[in-house]
């Protein structure tokens, strides 16, 4: 009769547990989520620039270097309202950010600007 009332005691949180830990396991977390986009940009950008649609990275720099001296701090590729666009922060020897925003199909600055 203890065994059957400890189990009756001990059923309802074991449940609970349990429920909770497959609920938990049916969440996906913000990182899991952005390591997945991350993922998923990664390959369209190499699929694009397979098929010739934005100039490599290497290119580009070339083109800002050209354009505003200095260090390479972050680079971003994204599909606007202007299409395919590289935007490049560039750290100055004056200490300055600037954001060089290029066409990525052929490279042209489209603008540069003070970050």
């Amino acid at each position: 009769m203890k065994n059957l009332r400890t189990y009756r005691r001990l059923a309802l949180p074991f449940s609970l547990a349990i429920a909770l830990f497959a609920v938990s396991a049916l969440v996906v977390s913000p990182r899991a989520m952005a390591d997945h986009h991350d993922h998923d940009d990664h390959i369209e950008a190499r699929a694009l620039l397979q098929r010739g649609e934005i100039l490599p990275l290497s290119r580009i720099l070339v083109i800002v270097q050209q354009q505003v001296a200095g260090d390479v701090i972050e680079v971003e590729l994204d599909n606007g309202k202007h299409g395919w666009e590289y935007e490049v922060k560039v750290l100055t020897a004056a200490g300055r950010v600037r954001e060089v925003k290029l066409n990525a199909g052929n490279g042209t600055v489209r603008e540069i600007e003070d970050d």
